[in-house]
C-alpha cells in the first residue's frame, strides 16, 4: 500500500513538469509586442496558462498545420551580425511606421540592406526557442505554408517578403511584391500564396514552387489583413483607408463587393462555418460581422479600439484583441455578444491556433 502512495506521488509530481500546453484542448498563442513575449492562452476555460519570455516586439506569428512549431517576428531591426536586440518597448509611432503605404520597395538600398530582422522558431509542446533566424528587415505578419517546409515573412519597409527553409533554419529567398506588402494567407494545399500590398491597392498571388508572383488581384485602397474563403474562391481584404473589406474574386481578379465596417478597420476573419464576416473597427470602437448570404449586419461595440480578430476554430469563439488595453475579448461567433475577457500583458496581435 505504501508503495502504490509512492508511485501516485511520483506519477503527480511528474506531472508539474511537464508543460500545461500537453493538458490542453485547443490553445491561442498571442504575441504580446511591447511584451516581448507570447502568451498561451487555454481556448476552453479562455484562461492565460503560461508565456514564452524573450520574443522581441513580437508581432507576426504562425504555427504549422501540425500544431508542432511556432514561428514569430520581431518588429525590430538590427545591424546585420549584430545579436539581436534586449527586449524593450515600442512606441505607437514605431508601430504605425509599419503600416505606412509611403515606403517604396528598396531591397537594393544599402542602408535598407545592412539591416536584418529576427523569425523565432519555437517548439510548441517545450515552449522552448528552437532557433533565431535573420531575415532582411522588420517582420509584420507571418505564414507557415500547410507542409510545413517554409515560413514566409512579409517586411513592410522593404517592398518584400521572405521565405525561410524551417527544415534548414536559413533564409530562402527575398522576393519583391509591392508598395507596404502586410498579410498573408496560403491555400490549402499550399500551391498558392497571397501577399496584399497596401501601398499598390493589390494582391500579389504567388506560386510556391518557382517562388514567382503570377499577377496582382485589385484589392481596394489599402489592402492589409486577409482572410480566404472556404472554397478558396474568394479573398477579404481590409482596407483602412476606406472604411471597408473588399471581396475579391481570385479566378475574375476583380473586386466584387465592399462592405461597410468604420473607420480604420483591421482584423478580419470568418466564422467556422464561413457564412459570417468579422471585421474591426480600430477608430470607431466597434467589431461587425456581415451575413455573406443575407447581407444582414450586426454590429458590437467594444472599446477601445479592437484590433486583430482571430476565429477560434472549433469552439464558436471569436477572439478580438485592443490595440490601446492588454486585454482579449472573447465573443461568441453565431451571436456577436461577449462571453468574457482576458487580461494580457502589452498587446495581442497576430493569433495562432492549436487544436489538440
Amino acid at each position: 500500500m505504501h508503495n502504490k502512495k509512492c508511485v501516485k506521488v511520483y506519477c503527480l509530481g511528474l506531472l508539474t513538469l511537464l508543460p500545461l500546453t500537453l493538458f490542453a484542448g485547443t490553445e491561442v498563442y498571442v504575441p504580446l509586442g511591447s511584451a516581448n513575449a507570447i502568451a498561451v492562452i487555454n481556448a476552453d476555460t479562455n484562461k492565460v496558462i503560461s508565456e514564452i519570455p524573450g520574443i522581441n516586439a513580437s508581432h507576426g506569428l504562425a504555427v504549422s498545420m501540425d500544431g508542432e512549431l511556432l514561428l514569430a517576428g520581431s518588429l525590430l531591426e538590427r545591424p546585420k551580425g549584430a545579436a539581436p536586440p534586449k527586449p524593450q518597448e515600442m512606441s505607437e509611432e514605431d508601430h504605425a511606421a509599419h503600416h505606412s503605404n509611403q515606403s517604396k520597395p528598396g531591397p537594393e538600398k544599402s542602408s535598407q540592406a545592412e539591416m536584418v530582422g529576427t523569425a523565432y522558431l519555437i517548439d510548441v509542446k517545450t515552449q522552448q526557442l528552437l532557433r533565431q533566424i535573420d531575415v532582411p528587415g522588420a517582420i509584420h505578419h507571418a505564414l507557415i505554408t500547410p507542409d510545413g517546409r517554409f515560413a514566409i515573412f512579409t517586411h513592410p519597409g522593404r517592398g518584400s517578403i521572405s521565405v525561410v527553409d524551417i527544415p534548414g533554419k536559413q533564409l530562402l529567398k527575398e522576393l519583391p511584391t509591392g508598395v507596404t506588402p502586410n498579410y498573408i494567407v496560403s491555400k490549402r494545399d499550399g500551391s498558392r500564396i497571397y501577399v496584399s500590398n497596401a501601398g499598390d491597392g493589390n494582391i500579389s498571388e504567388i506560386d510556391t514552387q518557382s517562388w514567382t508572383v503570377l499577377r496582382n488581384l485589385p484589392a481596394g485602397k489599402t489592402p492589409e489583413h486577409l482572410v480566404l474563403s472556404p472554397d478558396e474562391r474568394l479573398l477579404y481584404a481590409a482596407n483602412p483607408s476606406s472604411g471597408t473589406v473588399s471581396q475579391v474574386d481570385i479566378d475574375s481578379a476583380a473586386v466584387k463587393t465592399l462592405f461597410t465596417v468604420g473607420a480604420d478597420p483591421h482584423g478580419v476573419d470568418l466564422s467556422d462555418d464561413g457564412r459570417l464576416l468579422y471585421a474591426s473597427s480600430k477608430k470607431d470602437d466597434k467589431v461587425v460581422a456581415y451575413n455573406l448570404a443575407s447581407g444582414e449586419m450586426k454590429s458590437l461595440t467594444l472599446s477601445p479600439a479592437p484590433y486583430h480578430i482571430t476565429t477560434v476554430r472549433g469552439t464558436g469563439k471569436v477572439y478580438v484583441s485592443s490595440r490601446k488595453s492588454p486585454k482579449i475579448w472573447v465573443l461568441d461567433q453565431q451571436t456577436l455578444t461577449v462571453l468574457g475577457e482576458i487580461t494580457i500583458r502589452g498587446e495581442g496581435h497576430e493569433m495562432g491556433v492549436v487544436s489538440r
